[in-house]
């Protein structure tokens, strides 16, 4: 293929140098994504190459800068692979990824250039550095440190190999995981058997069954479809099918992913190993708010100590509420089970609070809270956004908007991407085709997206989201707004290059802003009447916040003691992932267990994503957003004061300082556990 017509590696001749999905073909990735690491390579040679004495600018900055081309390549073709993915797709990410891993490898063994490196970073002391550049070459260093820069030539080789090995592996488990997804449909003809569905959730399978041309009603394991019939679905013995496909994917099928698992911890262990650390966990943590494996562990288990008799309690009575309601309508419930979670635990809280989200998904037409989290970002920060059809999409179904400023001025293009397809990965991410960056006194801006898995739009009616996906929706935008409002001078600390258990704090501390009267009179108005939200609902919803907590909590703290578990000593004797899996979760499961269910095979979070030896992250930033919302709940939920001070503290800043010392300048002081357990409910 003639490279000079690849339009992967031209200049972007579009609106705004975004992405031109319109030319771009499967064929172009593969020679574009070689030759964007031949392009790489020359400038980390030039760098290597140079005849001067290295300085901070001519070896550091240089290094944030290198690789421009290739990064704008991969970020295209990773996301898609993420969000618009095929067999062609995947294949080439399976060529292609080792390829990548092994050009990083010779960035970081390269002796010559780690020489040049650490020769700057033992100078620092008598350079006149900013902060930023500091944790820059600090950064820098540590790179190459922490990556084999000092291990023996034998040993670097061992090191190349583990890391190609584990880059198809972590493909291959999310490849798995996305085709035991798409394995599974349950089509019903009668709808009898789906008595208690909603008349949304029937119609969207009923779409869905017409997709494939066939009658009556068809279910998957994409969330839209899966979530509502686990929660209103009468019928148990349907419930337990579709629980046991979700529990099961990836495991004992054709998809099998227990050697994966295997596979991949026992990699990660030994790659610490050689880096000198105990294990991944510690070598991960070394770089964390959380220093280390026991802090990590201390931190999970204090809350689990806290939570834990309030799960009981909550799983007593909803146990015995279960029992109470299956016996008034004749059925025998000797115990309870997982598929009987969602589905009781919605029947208690309409009992208890009157409220579920069939009543309120009416008043969450998804471009009402679209429109509702812009006016958000308008009131905090000046942001603007505007629709506009002149930057192509990558799916007919993405849409994009131009982002403004306060003075007019481009912040960012953002792209939504809201709703589940074949080949879109299950969950909600951000991520971003472009990242923000000074360069020659412009301020480069950022391409952000978001992309989620939401009811889709039926014949009749418009998405309309549950309360749940109000808060994914406001969660995810929490991360685009950190991507939005970077403002930093190199891009190796920009956005959301900060640590994993600080990355959650934007995204979780936006979620508290659906709970309030004030932020959502701005956007949940019933999507036929125009009729604001009655304020007894908007009362319910704060009452219901805490609802089973204790209970949603355990969960949360058994994901993260699980990834622990994996990441945090030596895997090599463990022969059977679904035994290894049961005793971590025989601390915090009240459930009984389900033969043939597994979750270690599908937890794409620490097997495929960023996550390993990170998921606990999701809690450490509970704890930071509820301490930082105290203060906009004290000061005005809109005052843009203390916006502003979050802006210029935390959101502005990237990674460009210590995570602690950037809350502190915000807050005031360290952040203290008591404001999630008083907002949680779990103290008094």
């Amino acid at each position: 293929m003639n490279l000079n017509n690849n339009p992967l590696l031209q200049e972007f001749s579009t609106v705004l140098d975004t992405a031109p999905f319109s030319k771009i073909r499967e064929i172009h990735f593969e020679p574009a994504i070689l030759k964007g690491i031949e392009i790489a390579r020359e400038e980390i040679d030039q760098i290597t190459n140079n005849a001067e004495t290295p300085n901070f600018e001519n070896t550091i900055v240089a290094l944030d800068s290198s690789g421009e081309t290739l990064g704008r390549i991969t970020s295209i073709f990773f996301n898609l692979n993420n969000a618009e993915t095929n067999d062609n797709i995947q294949e080439i990410a399976r060529k292609v990824s080792p390829k990548l891993s092994a050009f990083g490898n010779d960035i970081v063994l390269n002796e010559q250039l780690f020489k040049r490196v650490k020769e700057v970073y033992e100078q620092k002391d008598s350079l006149e550095l900013t902060a930023e550049q500091k944790t820059l070459l600090d950064k820098q260093y540590k790179r190459f440190s922490r990556n084999g820069a000092n291990l023996s030539e034998y040993e670097k080789e061992k090191l190349r190999k583990i890391d190609e090995e584990l880059s198809q592996l972590t493909l291959q488990f999310g490849e798995n995981v996305l085709a035991a997804t798409n394995a599974f449909e349950m089509h019903i003809a009668d709808k009898d058997l789906l008595a208690g569905l909603p008349d949304s959730a029937l119609e969207a399978a009923a779409d869905a069954a017409r997709s494939k041309n066939k009658d009556g009603y068809l279910f998957t394991l994409d969330y839209p479809s899966y979530i509502p019939f686990m929660t209103y679905a009468d019928n148990r013995e349907l419930r337990k099918k579709m629980s046991l496909a979700f529990s099961s994917k990836a495991y004992k099928d054709e998809f099998d992913n227990q050697e994966n698992v295997l596979r991949i911890a026992n990699l990660r262990h030994e790659r610490a190993q050689l880096l000198g650390y105990d294990s991944h966990a510690h070598f991960i943590l070394e770089e964390r708010m959380a220093k280390s494996p026991q802090m990590v562990t201390d931190f999970l288990s204090d809350i689990l100590e806290k939570a834990k008799p309030a799960a009981e309690k909550e799983f007593a009575e909803l146990t015995a509420f279960a029992k109470n309601h299956a016996d008034k309508n004749n059925v025998t419930l000797n115990r309870l089970e997982k598929w009987d979670a969602a589905y009781y635990a919605e029947k208690l809280k309409q009992e208890k609070f009157d409220l579920d989200d069939e009543k309120l998904k009416p008043y969450f037409k998804l471009e009402n809270v679209i429109d509702g989290v812009f006016e958000i970002a308008k009131r905090l920060y000046g942001l603007t956004f505007e629709k506009t059809e002149e930057i192509e999409k990558y799916h007919p179904d993405v849409i994009t908007y131009i982002v403004k400023n306060e003075d007019g001025s481009l912040n960012s293009v953002f792209y939504g991407d809201f709703f589940p397809r074949k080949g879109k990965r299950n969950g909600a991410w951000m991520t971003s085709f472009k990242g923000q960056w000074h360069e020659e006194g412009k301020n480069i801006r950022p391409h952000v997206s978001n992309v989620c898995n939401f009811t889709k739009p039926t014949s009749t009616r418009p998405s309309l989201l549950t309360f749940n996906e109000v808060t994914t929706l406001f969660h995810e935008f929490g991360h685009a707004l950190h991507g939005m409002l970077a403002d930093t001078q190199y891009r190796g600390l920009s956005g959301t290059s900060v640590s994993w258990d600080f990355v959650e704090l934007p995204s979780q501390v936006l979620e508290n802003w659906c709970y309030e009267k004030e932020a959502l009179e701005l956007f949940a108005h019933h999507y036929e009447t125009g009729e604001l939200i009655p304020q007894e609902y908007i009362e319910k919803i704060k009452a219901a916040a805490n609802f089973n907590e204790g209970l949603q909590t355990l969960r949360q703290l058994s994901f993260g003691m699980l990834d622990m578990s994996w990441h945090g000593q030596d895997p090599s004797e463990i022969q059977d992932v679904k035994a290894y899996e049961r005793k971590t979760f025989d601390k915090t499961d009240l459930y009984p267990d389900i033969d043939g269910t597994c979750m270690s095979t599908s937890f794409g979070h620490i097997f495929q994503g960023g996550y390993s030896a990170g998921y606990y992250s999701y809690k450490w930033a509970e704890v930071l957003d509820a301490d930082a919302f105290e203060l906009f709940k004290e000061k005005g939920i809109f005052n843009r004061e203390t916006a502003d001070k979050f802006r210029e503290n935390v959101l502005s800043k990237g990674g460009t300082e210590d995570p602690m010392l950037l809350y502190t300048r915000f807050r005031g002081s360290e952040p203290k556990i008591d404001a999630l357990l008083k907002r949680a409910g779990l103290v008094a």
